[in-house]
């Protein structure tokens, strides 16, 4: 049986694509709403391919790959979204990721990607491969790193997070964490521009709601 973990915060497109896929006997399809999620289920359950979208709340398809594969570094990732990747090329390969398939394709061609995925085949879309034989693809690295970072939180603005929830504060933070109480105070103002919020309060029921910090954590 080829296990499948599925990562998509649009629970209609994840139970479409699952049924989908199952109608290869083949194949099971584990389908996770929320990145934060899918780092813990594969504490306790492998799986063969594990297929992420691009653009989820918080933290994005390229910020889970890179967790992932830290993770787990044998992981096959493809992303699978409905936007264009070639902007995010460079920042995506660099990540890990084994591949790229679209929403719009067909049955065959999804369940042909994951095996191929399970050979350890690249997969790209005819259209990109063509764009990178022109060499017409021109990626600004820095800037589109600027433009992930503000809608993804990384993990260690996850931990201060953590820590604003328990109520810690600026000092107790920094020591706890080996930094400068100026480097927490510039981390928590980027949190708050990625959250879009104003306060340490406004911070920690955002982080609840987008389930970047563990509810076990506030019992």
């Amino acid at each position: 049986m080829i296990k499948i973990l599925l990562v998509d915060d649009h629970p209609s497109v994840g139970e479409g694509t699952k049924n989908m896929i199952e109608q290869d006997p083949e194949m099971k399809v584990t389908v996770i709403l929320s990145p934060m999620e899918a780092l813990e289920i594969v504490k306790t359950e492998d799986f063969d391919v594990m297929l992420f979208d691009l653009n989820m709340p918080a933290i994005s398809g390229l910020e889970l790959t890179k967790r992932m594969i830290t993770l787990q570094p044998e992981s096959r990732v493809l992303i699978y979204t409905g936007y264009e990747i070639s902007p995010n090329f460079n920042l995506l390969i660099d990540s890990g990721v084994s591949g790229f398939v679209s929403k719009t394709v067909t049955r065959e061609h999804l369940l042909n990607a994951i095996r191929c995925a399970l050979r350890g085949e690249a997969i790209l879309p005819v259209s990109l491969l063509r764009q990178l034989r022109r060499r017409d693809i021109r990626i600004n690295e820095s800037r589109e790193e600027k433009a992930l970072e503000e809608v993804s939180i990384n993990e260690r603005e996850q931990e201060i997070l953590q820590e604003v929830s328990n109520g810690s504060s600026n000092k107790d933070i920094a020591s706890r964490l080996l930094m400068s109480q100026r480097t927490v105070e510039y981390n928590l103002t980027r949190i708050f521009e990625k959250l879009g919020v104003r306060s340490r309060a406004e911070a920690v029921v955002e982080a609840r709601r987008l389930k970047l910090i563990h509810s076990h954590d506030f019992i």
